[in-house]
């Protein structure tokens, strides 16, 4: 396939991904009224800040990804052959995860649900145990020092100031 209908493809199939997923996400509404309360409506103005910069990063990582060789002989599509430290991988470890994260409090925002704000904090959560304990270990092993050095150098949430 060649790399601009690669990249096309993964883009459709990212925005198909969070199209979905942002539909599911919007039926915890149900569960607002548990809270006794609403978010004001001036909350939506963050809300599309935080959707905006949440989608736009997702996507731009999804490119990025996409454009990276692919672990072909093990039939791998999941993970990159090489290293990805360029575009938002140059200022913090997961902006994907991060990007999802931003997207979903910007929605929670947005549509003033508590439940949805209260389901970011929890990916997040999510999110964070599955870098700590799963993806970090694993790209140290496939990467050793190239990847230790670029964590010493890269925060996991919160870019570094240098």
């Amino acid at each position: 396939m060649k790399p601009a209908t690669s990249v096309l493809w993964t883009l459709v199939r990212v925005v198909a991904a969070m199209s979905l997923t942002i539909w599911c996400v919007l039926r915890l509404r149900v569960f607002d009224h548990y809270f006794g309360f609403r978010l004001p409506s001036v909350a939506r103005i963050p809300g599309i800040v935080l959707l905006t910069m949440g989608g736009g990063l997702v996507l731009w990582c999804g490119g990025i990804l996409s454009r990276v060789g692919i672990l072909e002989e093990r039939g791998d599509r999941l993970f990159p052959a090489e290293f990805v430290a360029r575009g938002p991988f140059r200022f913090v470890r997961n902006p994907m995860s991060l990007g999802g994260t931003l997207l979903f409090m910007g929605l929670g925002l947005y549509v003033r649900s508590i439940s949805i704000l209260v389901f970011s904090c929890l990916l997040f959560l999510l999110f964070h145990m599955v870098a700590v304990y799963f993806e970090e270990p694993g790209l140290t092993k496939r990467f050793g020092d190239s990847y230790i050095e670029y964590k010493r150098l890269v925060g996991r949430w919160i870019p570094r100031i240098r």
